[in-house]
């Protein structure tokens, strides 16, 4: 990893800071994008002189275009993209306005299909590159009610991913496209999701976002198509997908544990 190019949104807090540090330390030069450039300031030089901050807003095009731009002027090549910047919502389906589903839909999968059509033109220039989006395991599997719309954007966004490495894999095998799949994770995610919620900090068994920083700067280092960030994820998967009822499943934990409202 030493000396390569990462590009991470949504990097002002969460999994995104939590990655910047852990490449840094690992010899990485690192572009924070987020749309509060005070935050992005004060982790890019807390990283140190390798470290750029850039405010974007992933919802626009213009944005996630001139992000590419700032990471090439500055340091002349871009290795690795990690779409992390995303946002959960606490409406069930039969709640959904549609700018509620926008908002989702513009954060989630959008702002993925900016990213992918913004750097993916220099990865076949220099026919190589790594593009990573960083999506949830409600995108596999819908086990919260309350997270409607942003399950459904997750799941868009995973469709994007496959469909990109397909596109790519014959012309450009050194063009890697990476989902990583993570369940709850320890950090305010759920309290910023559209009409609020609970902390992700304070659920049970929610994944410590240092561990999810590893495994995606792991990734990097040894990339593969998609990467659930605790093995029972797999494995949950692998059970849903091959049961003859998925309702059946569906009756039990974790389902059954998940919050209504």
């Amino acid at each position: 990893m030493q000396d390569k190019v990462i590009v991470i949104t949504g990097a002002s807090s969460g999994i995104g800071e939590k990655l910047a540090e852990v490449v840094a330390a690992r010899g990485a030069r690192v572009v924070l994008a987020a749309r509060r450039p005070a935050e992005l300031s004060a982790i890019a030089a807390r990283l140190g002189p390798g470290a750029l901050a850039v405010a974007t807003d992933v919802t626009r095009r213009a944005d996630v275009d001139q992000l590419r731009d700032r990471a090439l002027d500055r340091f002349g090549q871009i290795d690795v993209w990690v779409g992390n910047a995303g946002r959960g919502i606490t409406r069930s389906v039969t709640q959904l306005t549609d700018d509620d589903f926008d908002d989702m839909m513009a954060t989630n999968v959008k702002s993925v299909l900016y990213g992918i059509q913004a750097v993916v033109p220099h990865f076949r220039d220099r026919r190589r590159g790594h593009l990573i989006t960083v999506s949830s395991m409600l995108g596999r599997i819908p086990m919260a009610p309350v997270r409607s719309a942003y399950s459904a954007a997750k799941a868009a966004a995973n469709s994007l991913m496959t469909s990109l490495r397909l596109e790519l894999r014959t012309e450009f095998p050194d063009i890697h496209v990476s989902t990583v799949l993570p369940g709850v994770v320890a950090t305010a995610f759920g309290a910023n999701a559209l009409h609020g919620g609970p902390d992700s900090r304070t659920l049970p068994n929610a994944q410590p976002v240092d561990e999810v920083a590893r495994a995606i700067a792991d990734l990097i280092e040894h990339p593969r198509a998609e990467l659930y960030t605790r093995p029972e994820l797999a494995t949950l998967a692998a059970r849903y997908f091959t049961a003859d009822d998925v309702g059946a499943i569906e009756a039990g934990p974790p389902f059954a544990a998940m919050p209504r409202r």
